[in-house]
C-alpha cells in the first residue's frame, strides 16, 4: 500500500507459482487503445502503516490520502480505492466480512454479480473452487493490523467505467478494526509492476495492458495542492501537467517501481550516501503518505535541519535534492516540511525494508505533489517532471527558476558523462 506508509503486502500464504496469462476482454470502444482519467480526492486523514519493518515518525506529520473510483461486477459495483504502486493486487472487503471495519465500507457482494467467480488458487487463476470448497486463504499484515482474503475473478472497470478487464482480486473475508475503520477508502489497488502481484492475472495494468486497451503502456500520476484536481491518467499523460522537461530513469529491480538513486544533497552539500556498488535505491510509491528511508539515514537527517515546531526556521532550512539518472531532483523547505495549525514537521519517516527487497527509500506524496511522475511499463522506466500546479502550490516563477535549473544541471551531467 498504500495510503499512510504502505508498500506491498506480506504474504502468508503457501508457496505461489506465477499462472499463465489469459485472454483479456476490453471494454467495448477500446479495441484500438483508448485512455481514462480517474480523479482522485484528497483528504487529510490517518492512513495504514503496512509492515516492512520497523518504522517511526518524527512528530506528527501531517498526511494526505489520495483514493478514487473503481467497479467490480455485472452490475457494477463501485468502491473507493487507493491507486498505489507500490502494491500489486486489488484488495477489497467482501460481504462475507462481517467485522465493523467492513461494515463500514462498501462491500463486494459476489451473489449480486453474474460475471463473478469463485477461484481456489493463485497459481490457477482460472479453475473455479470445486464442490469441496478447498481454496487457498491469504493474509496480509500492516503495521497495526491485518486482514485475510480469498481469490475472485470478475470484471474491473477504472474509474466511471471507461476501460475495463477481466482479473482476479482478493476478497478480504477478516479485517482488523485497527487500522481499517479509520481509513476513508474501501480498499487498494496495486499499480506495481506484475512481479508485486500474487500472480499476472491479479496485476490489474498488466492486463489492461496486455488487452491492448490502453493507447500506450503507461499511466501518470498528478498529486494536487488542496482544493486542486488530482488524478491518475491511463494510457497516456498530460503535457499540461509538465512543468518542465520529463527526466526518464530506468527500472532497477521490477516489482516497485524502483530506480537508482546517486545521493541525497542539503543544499549543494552532497551527504555521500550512496557511495556503493549498488548505490541507493528508491521507490516511486503513491500509497505512502510521507518520503521515507533507512532509520540511520532519517535521523542523521532529522539531526542536520533541526526544524522548529514553531517553523521559525522554515526560511533559513536548505533545499533537499535526490540525485537520479544524473538530475537533483529538489524539493524546498515547504515541499519536505508539513505546516498545520503554525507547527512544523520534517515529513521524513524512518522505514527499515529489510532484504532483499531493502534497504529502499521512498518518495512518497510530498515528493509526488512536487513532481508529476509517468509509469512506463513498455520501456521499464519512470519519468520526473515538475508538476505544473494551479492553486496553493509553486508559484509560477518559482516553477520557472527551478525548471532552468533542472534544465541546466541535465546539461552538465550530460557533459560529464
Amino acid at each position: 500500500m498504500m495510503a499512510q506508509c504502505m508498500l506491498s503486502a506480506l504474504v502468508v500464504l503457501a508457496a505461489v507459482l506465477p499462472s499463465p496469462c489469459v485472454a483479456l476482454v476490453a471494454a467495448p470502444g477500446n479495441r484500438s487503445g483508448s485512455s481514462i482519467v480517474v480523479p482522485l480526492m484528497r483528504r487529510r486523514k490517518l492512513g495504514l502503516t503496512q509492515m516492512k519493518g520497523s518504522s517511526e515518525r518524527h512528530g506528527k506529520a501531517q498526511a494526505s490520502e489520495y483514493y478514487g473510483q473503481v467497479s467490480v461486477g455485472s452490475p457494477a459495483q463501485t468502491f473507493m480505492v487507493v491507486f498505489d504502486t507500490g502494491s500489486g493486487n486489488l484488495l477489497l472487503p467482501s460481504q462475507e466480512c462481517t467485522s465493523e471495519a467492513c461494515t463500514g465500507h462498501k462491500r463486494f457482494d459476489a451473489t449480486l454479480s453474474a460475471t463473478a467467480t469463485q477461484i481456489a488458487f493463485a497459481d490457477s487463476p482460472d479453475t473455479p473452487v470445486a464442490a469441496d470448497g478447498t481454496r487457498d486463504i491469504v493474509t496480509i499484515t500492516f503495521g497495526t493490523g491485518e486482514m485475510s482474503g480469498v481469490y475472485v475473478r470478475d470484471n474491473i472497470c477504472l474509474g466511471d467505467g471507461g476501460v475495463c478487464c477481466k482479473a482476479n482480486f482478493v476478497a478480504a473475508t477478516e479485517e482488523s478494526d485497527e487500522p481499517f475503520m479509520l481509513v476513508p477508502f474501501d480498499g487498494i489497488l496495486g499499480l506495481a509492476l506484475p512481479e508485486m502481484a500474487e500472480g499476472p492475472t491479479f496485476s490489474i495494468f498488466n492486463r489492461l495492458v496486455q488487452s491492448g486497451a490502453l493507447k500506450q503502456a503507461l499511466f501518470s500520476v498528478f498529486f494536487g495542492n488542496e482544493g486542486e484536481e488530482s488524478e491518475v491518467l491511463f494510457g497516456e499523460y498530460r503535457q499540461e501537467r509538465l512543468g518542465s522537461e520529463l527526466h526518464w530513469a530506468p527500472i532497477t529491480t521490477p516489482g516497485y517501481w524502483q530506480v537508482e538513486m546517486q545521493d541525497v544533497l542539503l543544499g549543494k552539500d552532497r551527504l555521500g550516501l550512496c557511495s556503493g556498488e549498488s548505490k541507493c535505491q528508491v521507490a516511486v510509491d503513491t500509497g505512502t503518505s510521507l518520503l521515507a528511508g533507512p532509520s540511520e539515514v532519517v535521523e542523521m537527517m532529522v539531526e542536520k535541519l533541526q526544524v522548529a515546531e514553531d517553523c521559525s526556521n522554515l526560511g533559513e532550512l536548505p533545499t533537499m535534492g535526490f540525485v537520479v539518472a544524473g538530475l537533483s531532483l529538489e524539493l524546498a523547505p515547504e515541499d519536505y516540511v508539513a505546516q498545520h495549525d503554525g507547527i512544523c514537521t520534517l515529513g521524513l519517516m524512518a522505514l527499515d525494508i529489510p532484504p532483499p527487497k531493502g534497504p529502499l527509500f521512498i518518495f512518497g506524496d510530498p515528493f509526488l505533489r512536487k513532481y508529476y511522475t509517468v509509469y512506463d511499463h513498455a520501456k521499464m522506466r519512470v519519468g520526473f517532471a515538475l508538476a505544473k500546479h494551479t492553486k496553493d502550490g509553486t508559484s509560477l516563477l518559482s516553477m520557472r527558476r527551478a525548471a532552468r535549473r533542472m534544465r541546466s544541471r541535465k546539461k552538465v551531467h550530460a557533459k560529464a558523462i
